[in-house]
């Protein structure tokens, strides 16, 4: 191989909830695999002025200096290899911004990179300030997936009625990866995937076309909503060098993190695929031709998200993942200081999980719907089954982690995962990826083989895509 030109890369980007995630994917013998990767924790939420404790936003800022530290810790030599981009991200949510003051291009240690400038908090999924009675309020979606708060469109509705002169700030808006790939390509109109405006709501996945006529009769600003494009197309070309990336690497559509969560991983039609990240997600592939009811079951535990190639997810998407081990865990962190101690909230993560593997099993039972759920928003979550004998912090942790798997077995049930023939199970996530417990809990419950992942599988999915 000496003298031959190194082969080119494909960077895969993820902006997840909690942290970014970068991975460099290179054509082997075996397929692509991941030469490279990098995780920074955003540290992004910010309090939400007009929503107040309802709303859940995060700064662009931070998530934008993650980006940028990812990228600045991948090796240069390889950076400079990239032909190809993709970019995934968290679904539903929504950020706004002003296209001509999108961000500025400055010089960094490793090369140009940009700032956001212009540009609102993010909104994100987990954002609870659309009420059931305010989203009863709001025209019918000729959709098959039903809205619900945190979704993109029935955040714009929420401005709409209770912060009109928010929304005259700005002229432009997507998730956060789809501003990203416009300030990439410097887009004049933000461009999206079919699989991220299903997500936002008022989107026709059959006829690719968001539901104009219905949102221009309420007085929706449709100017704000993007241009929509095939997952999987490119969506153009970086305008500039980017931490050594070359300038006119191809870039793709932005993707949701969900689906290429399950790219990196699916083989086979008989396999489902368990995503424990911040949230949670169980998923079977419909067979090829599937196409989803025309109108939505409200009270379904699961919603067919499309994929790609026309294809469909039929999935059971759980409010309730890795962040209710992170409000159990801030909740230890709060009763420790109240007792005029201090322990930082890692060192308690390590501990409840090195307790819960010396406890086998727990009587407590415990339902973890702290966030409630899509389909039935108001199960806030219980324990029960109390005995004195299963109070200890192993006990609690271990029943918390069985729960939060057995709540989504509930939404999409072992039975149904036999009658649609599936055989194996494959792990992923970054919650599933860093607890034993969890894992465990898994191989208890669900009578199928169980193979993991890693902890970049929707930033190596988005790479694969390309």
């Amino acid at each position: 191989a000496a003298g031959r030109p190194a082969p080119a890369c494909v960077l895969g980007i993820d902006l997840g909830t909690t942290s970014v995630k970068a991975a460099l994917v290179v054509g082997a013998e075996r397929g692509q695999v991941v030469a490279e990767s990098c995780s920074r924790d955003t540290q992004a939420h910010t309090s939400s002025l007009e929503a107040g404790p309802q709303g859940m936003e995060q700064d662009v800022r931070r998530i934008i200096r993650a980006l940028n530290e990812c990228l600045a810790a991948l090796p240069q030599r390889q950076l400079q290899r990239v032909s190809h981009i993709g970019i995934s991200g968290q679904m539903h949510g929504i950020v706004f911004w002003k296209r001509d003051k999108g961000c500025k291009w400055t010089e960094c240690g490793t090369g140009p990179a940009f700032e956001p400038e212009k540009v609102s908090h993010l909104i994100t999924w987990q954002d609870g300030r659309c009420s059931p009675t305010f989203l009863s309020s709001l025209p019918l979606p000729q959709s098959h997936i039903s809205l619900a708060t945190g979704f993109g469109c029935a955040t714009v509705y929420w401005y709409l009625k209770n912060s009109p002169d928010f929304l005259k700030s700005y002229d432009a808006a997507g998730t956060v990866h789809d501003y990203v790939v416009a300030m990439l390509c410097d887009l004049k109109k933000p461009l999206m995937s079919v699989q991220n405006a299903a997500s936002w709501g008022y989107f026709n996945s059959g006829s690719k076309n968001w539901n104009t006529d219905i949102l221009k009769k309420s007085g929706f600003p449709v100017h704000l909503l993007p241009e929509v494009g095939d997952p999987g197309s490119i969506a153009g070309r970086t305008i500039s060098a980017w931490h050594g990336v070359p300038k006119g690497a191809k870039v793709g559509i932005a993707l949701g993190d969900f689906q290429c969560s399950v790219y990196s991983c699916l083989m086979e039609r008989t396999d489902a695929v368990l995503n424990i990240s911040t949230s949670a997600q169980l998923t079977i592939s419909m067979p090829p031709g599937f196409q989803p009811p025309e109108t939505p079951d409200p009270s379904s535990a699961v919603t067919y998200f499309p994929y790609f190639s026309g294809d469909y997810l039929a999935v059971a998407a759980s409010l309730n993942g890795g962040n209710v081990l992170a409000t159990f865990v801030d909740m230890v962190a709060r009763w420790t200081e109240e007792l005029g101690l201090q322990v930082q909230e890692s060192a308690i993560y390590t501990k409840i999980i090195k307790a819960a593997l010396a406890q086998n099993d727990s009587k407590l039972s415990v339902q973890p719907t702290i966030f409630g759920e899509r389909h039935v928003p108001e199960q806030l979550a219980s324990v029960t089954n109390i005995t004195v004998s299963d109070l200890s912090l192993g006990h609690v942790t271990r029943a918390l982690c069985r729960g939060i798997v057995e709540n989504l077995c509930s939404m999409l049930p072992v039975q149904h995962l036999v009658e649609m023939g599936v055989r194996r199970i494959l792990g992923s996530g970054s919650a599933l990826a860093r607890n034993e417990v969890l894992r465990q809990e898994v191989e208890r419950i669900f009578p199928f083989p169980v193979v993991y992942g890693k902890d970049v599988d929707a930033a190596a999915g988005a790479a694969m895509v390309m």
